[in-house]
């Protein structure tokens, strides 16, 4: 058994189902909270971190449990741990100044999440944001900062992934990007 960290996205297409599923799987596994809320268009989106196991253990019982509200429950093993402040909203910018700027939009939460994954294993880039499902629609938001080269690196596997996964909505990368650009991202 694994002891490297994992992602649970769940997402459900009802708020009541959402709470029930919520209340199960926070007692009976071992996961921690990232997000749990209620999304546009009605839906309900939870996001779980701990150990392989219990995440899909959570996921399993979220499944089970949430049956025919379930949109999507998807397990994003071996996750960096650059990941978790950006989906918290708990980065920092340090230097206002950026070389380059990568956005990425996807059709869902769990592509986004992924998407920055791939990127932040690829090139040494820095995560400033993964925004997540709320006033956009249910759709997911990343932002990468870093030297061009290496963004453009980066880039490759993460634009595959979700282009594969017919959830890329579009992306730009912009070069010396204008700090209040930077800071509204933030």
């Amino acid at each position: 058994m694994s002891t490297k960290f994992a992602i649970g996205v769940i997402e459900l297409a009802s708020i009541y189902k959402g709470f029930e599923v919520q209340d199960l799987i926070l007692k009976s596994t071992l996961v921690e909270k990232l997000i749990a809320r209620s999304i546009c268009s009605g839906k309900y989106i939870i996001i779980v971190k701990g150990e392989i196991a219990d995440v899909e253990t959570s996921l399993d019982q979220a499944r089970e449990t949430g049956g025919f509200a379930i949109v999507s429950a998807t397990l994003i093993p071996n996750v960096d741990e650059k990941i978790f402040p950006a989906i918290s909203g708990a980065t920092t910018l340090d230097n206002p100044a950026a070389d380059a700027m990568l956005i990425i939009e996807t059709f869902s939460v769990a592509a986004a999440i992924k998407a920055a994954d791939l990127a932040i294993k690829e090139a040494a880039i820095d995560i400033l944001r993964i925004h997540v499902a709320m006033a956009i629609g249910g759709k997911g938001l990343v932002v990468l900062t870093g030297n061009i080269e290496a963004l453009k690196s980066a880039m490759i596997p993460a634009i595959e992934y979700i282009k594969n996964d017919g959830m890329l909505a579009g992306y730009s990368l912009l070069t010396q990007p204008h700090e209040d650009v930077l800071r509204e991202l933030l």
